[in-house]
């Protein structure tokens, strides 16, 4: 069975939509959003929702915050607006609760996946949002079609479009690193979770 093309699948809906489109796009943190604000902004209007439980202390968040906001600032001024829901930790840890040990990329990230697409739906859906996506994708580290399953998911339960995409194909990837270093932005080699800060931890060990 032939994967889906989500990056084709995103145009075509855009396309049917028309220009000027409304989109949420849930970002985990200014790299990542960066080449996938570049694929949008030309097609659509664009609102950040920066909503990550997962990331493991308030400090961190903050950083990530920061360099989100001097990001869009920088580069996009008004054009692209930015949400911030409140920041709870706890959030993650009750939605994974039970899953505390499985493998990275397993049943602990599909629920945290889960829970962070849900919120933004709930809020497309509350704000009149034509679509809601991910910056998710543009990670070679996250499987783009889980995503997109869940994505779907919860656009149908909360009534607003999933907007498909797979932002890491045609060299997105590459294009968020060369942005990143463009605007000196930083980047971690882990998601934001406790878990995967260790997983990052042994990488590193390794690599050595």
């Amino acid at each position: 069975m032939l994967k889906e093309n989500y990056e084709n699948l995103r145009l075509e809906q855009l396309k049917i939509k028309g220009k000027g489109a409304k989109v949420l796009l849930h970002s985990c943190c200014a790299p990542c959003s960066s080449a996938c604000l570049e694929r949008l902004v030309d097609f659509a209007s664009v609102t950040v929702f920066y909503y990550n439980p997962n990331i493991d202390n308030q400090s961190e968040f903050e950083l990530r915050l920061n360099e989100q906001k001097n990001y869009l600032n920088s580069v996009y001024g008004d054009k692209v607006k930015l949400f911030i829901p409140h920041y709870d930790a706890k959030e993650f840890y009750e939605a994974i609760r039970g899953h505390e040990d499985a493998k990275e990329g397993g049943s602990r990230c599909e629920l945290c996946f889960k829970l962070r697409l849900e919120k933004t739906a709930q809020y497309a859906a509350e704000n009149n949002f034509d679509f809601f996506a991910t910056t998710l994708t543009v990670s070679p580290l996250k499987n783009a079609q889980l995503i997109n399953r869940i994505g779907k998911e919860m656009g149908e339960k909360c009534n607003v479009q999933w907007l498909y995409s797979d932002f890491k194909k045609q060299n997105g990837y590459l294009r968020s690193i060369a942005l990143s270093k463009e605007n000196g932005l930083y980047r971690q080699d882990y998601c934001g979770c406790s878990f995967s800060q260790k997983e990052a931890a042994k990488r590193r060990k390794v690599d050595q």
